[in-house]
């Protein structure tokens, strides 16, 4: 130690604990409204349409609300979202969503999602949910990605 310099005191020990983690559809889906300025998503319009939004959007910092009826199409939208965000193919995302992908996500990854993918509106909600049940627990899951 060098002359003059102050003895190192003891360690301080304090309780670390992980941040609770949002699951990606933690109040995602909601029935329609009005007056909210995002861009809204026909999620039941041609993959091609949807693939050329998601590309696009997912460059600003507006985020945008997708509207369907389907359960099925509100996962697919899920996905292709999260293709987008990680420069994966969208199309591919959108026929056929690899939920393991999307349960692997990192916090940080799922916060990007969702400053993306605001909402999914639907008159359905309760078969909206029912479908994206399988990610309703991607924080609880290990091997994440991101």
């Amino acid at each position: 130690m060098a002359h003059g310099a102050e003895t190192p005191g003891e360690p301080v020990l304090i309780a670390l604990s992980a941040p609770a983690r949002r699951s990606i559809v933690d109040d995602l889906v909601r029935v329609p409204t009005t007056g909210d300025s995002a861009p809204i998503l026909d999620a039941d319009a041609p993959d091609a349409d949807i693939a050329d939004f998601l590309a696009a959007i997912v460059h600003t910092d507006t985020g945008f609300i997708a509207r369907t009826s389907s359960g099925t199409r509100a996962l697919a939208i899920v996905a292709a979202t999260a293709a987008a965000l990680c420069g994966e193919d969208i199309r591919t995302a959108l026929s056929t969503p690899d939920t393991a992908f999307l349960n692997a996500l990192k916090p940080p990854a799922v916060e990007a999602l969702r400053t993306v993918l605001l909402a999914i509106e639907t008159e359905h909600p309760d078969e909206v949910t029912h479908a994206l049940a399988p990610l309703a627990r991607n924080g609880e899951r290990r091997g994440e990605r991101g």
